[in-house]
């Protein structure tokens, strides 16, 4: 297990077809953080349902749940598809946080960690245009798995369709783009060194001089096609890819029920009955 001042994750998507639930809990179980930051879309609340919950994301939210009792740190940074969370911005329940963003001053340096919607114009502008999005997401998760499950019995190697489609319009070492620069020029302003946002689900590790200063902008990525995270150890953010045996591209079939659903995973939280927003 690897002892870690920090790490930042985001975009898991409990709750849908396309979050790869297993391999999170691989790397959740590899760790030892101080802090351990969910830097939003942990819980798909777009797409969440009471017919879809399987027991490996159920899994994560027990481990998650774990953490806080050996005494890590959990800092829940609320995003778009976990916008329910927002109205408790600033409640805390013994080691649990949740708030809409999060800084950190580590050697001298501040880090500014949010998940990055708020600069995401087609999100405020035509809200129903990004659901659109999700659900096709979804859509083509299912179709994936589905092919997978072909190409495992074949004898072939998987595939992923969304994150090769991704590549095809997404280069990797294109020029910053207008949501990068948007969010480097505010931390700029805002005397932050690093950035850390979620959202695009493209991990990157950018560096950018402006008036104010040199600004590291970092994307952690997502746990649905990246597995990547965002680690601070020996004075350093490190952009890290976890490559620990993928699991299989059908998630556990078997769900709980309605009621043992609703009992695991809000009563474990304790997010509404338990934890009331600060004043």
């Amino acid at each position: 297990m690897r002892k870690l001042k920090v790490s930042v994750i985001s975009d898991v998507h409990l709750a849908t077809h396309a979050s790869k639930a297993k391999v999170l809990l691989k790397y959740l179980k590899s760790i030892h953080p101080e802090t351990l930051v969910l830097n939003g879309d942990i819980i798909d609340s777009w797409r969440f349902s009471r017919n879809y919950f399987p027991k490996s994301h159920l899994k994560v939210v027990r481990q998650l749940i774990k953490m806080l009792e050996k005494g890590v740190k959990v800092v829940y940074v609320t995003g778009n598809h976990d916008e329910f969370l927002r109205k408790f911005n600033g409640s805390e329940m013994g080691n649990l946080k949740i708030v809409n963003q999060f800084v950190l001053e580590m050697n001298g340096k501040k880090t500014w960690i949010f998940h990055g919607d708020i600069f995401d114009h087609i999100i405020h502008q035509a809200k129903w245009l990004a659901k659109i999005g999700a659900a096709s997401y979804g859509l083509i998760s299912l179709i994936n798995a589905a092919v997978n499950r072909i190409l495992l019995l074949l004898g072939y190697q998987e595939v992923r369709i969304y994150k090769s489609i991704k590549k095809k319009f997404l280069k990797e070492n294109t020029p910053l783009s207008r949501f990068e620069q948007a969010v480097i020029k505010v931390a700029a302003e805002r005397n932050y060194q690093t950035v850390i946002c979620g959202h695009t689900h493209v991990p990157k590790d950018k560096k950018k001089t402006t008036e104010h200063g040199e600004v590291r902008y970092m994307n952690c990525g997502d746990w649905v096609e990246h597995f990547t995270s965002a680690e601070y150890e020996n004075n350093q953010w490190n952009l890290v890819y976890f490559t620990d045996s993928i699991d299989d591209p059908a998630d556990e079939p078997d769900m709980p029920n309605e009621k043992e659903l609703y009992n695991s995973l809000f009563q474990e939280l304790a997010l509404t009955h338990l934890i009331s927003p600060s004043k």
